[in-house]
């Protein structure tokens, strides 16, 4: 068994994307393998992939990410090393990933969730209720977008995408006078940013937010059998809940659309959320089904939802 695992001179590679949140969760998923099997860092090599979505969003930062492409902009060319055997795995944001996966790859491997809630944040900490009529709030997230309009339709908001740091200083510098970030990546990334985090009663969050995959070669053997050893079950109940969800929806970055799973003893309560696009119209559901019907509880809730949205739901309305 000893004799199949990695080594330094025959180590893991672990693909993933460069930014620092991608990274602090490739590091995670290092740490957790080499403690599971007792190997040491060098055992593993982390392979840093630019994707297309990283370039375009660079040369196109002022646009909305859903002009420039869908979810797989941030995932094809991971994913094609992984099916050229130029990586092992592929670490991901779960909440950046399509519902489908290309032939030969699997995802069924996930980290214990961090916290799924968003935080809102403005250069002097001032919670969401005290923003003044008419102010700007940038976001990149339709999502986000959507729901802000939807409880404050008062406000503007403008496109504002980059990392934290790259955020922050937009705030300082006056672009908006708040924004979101995702409580689990400034966890993640260890940062003292004043915020408020805003429960999930408030403010629905993505589906799967918070939540690190693994991807993996279907017939890779060893792989499956070391991700296994470090795959998180009530995670990955739960994530399978609300991705069954969205692929109802057909959910991509075009779509306002929220979901949160959560287990209580022996059932998973789902929640469910559609906006329209500008914010002027929500639709919430919920449902609870034993937790081995996860998948059905998820989709039952999409068919719901869609049924009371009708034709034409999520189109903008002039």
């Amino acid at each position: 068994m000893n004799q199949s695992l990695p080594t330094p001179a025959s180590p893991l590679k672990i693909g993933t994307r460069g930014s620092p949140l991608a990274l602090a969760q490739a590091h995670e998923t290092r740490a957790r393998l080499g403690a599971a099997f007792d190997l040491p860092a060098e055992a593993f090599e982390i392979v840093v992939i630019k994707t297309t979505g990283d370039d375009r969003a660079l040369i196109d930062a002022d646009r909305p990410l859903k002009e420039i492409g869908n979810k797989g902009l941030f995932t094809k060319e991971i994913e094609e090393a992984l099916l050229d055997s130029s990586i092992d795995i592929a670490v991901h944001s779960m909440k950046d990933m399509p519902v489908e996966q290309p032939e030969g790859l699997l995802l069924d491997c996930y980290l214990p969730r961090e916290d799924v809630r968003d935080a809102f944040v403005t250069v002097g900490g001032k919670p969401f209720f005290e923003l003044r009529q008419g102010a700007v709030v940038g976001t990149s997230s339709l999502r986000r977008k959507a729901q802000l309009l939807h409880r404050r339709p008062d406000l503007k908001v403008v496109e504002f995408r980059g990392n934290v740091q790259t955020r922050m200083r937009k705030l300082a510098e006056g672009v908006a006078e708040a924004t979101f970030l995702a409580c689990a990546g400034l966890n993640r990334l260890g940062l003292d940013i004043p915020r408020v985090a805003i429960e999930a009663e408030e403010m629905l969050p993505a589906v799967a937010q918070g939540a690190i995959g693994i991807e993996r070669r279907a017939q890779d053997a060893r792989t499956k059998r070391m991700l296994e050893a470090i795959h998180h079950v009530p995670t990955g109940k739960r994530l399978a809940a609300e991705r069954a969800f969205l692929a109802a929806l057909d959910g991509s970055c075009e779509t306002p659309i929220a979901g949160l799973a959560l287990l209580e003893g022996n059932e998973i309560w789902l929640r469910g959320e559609i906006l329209r696009p500008d914010g002027s119209e929500c639709l919430v559901d919920s449902a609870r089904a034993p937790v081995a019907q996860g998948e059905a509880l998820g989709r039952e809730l999409a068919e719901r939802l869609l049924e009371r949205a009708g034709p034409g739901f999520f189109e903008f309305q002039g």
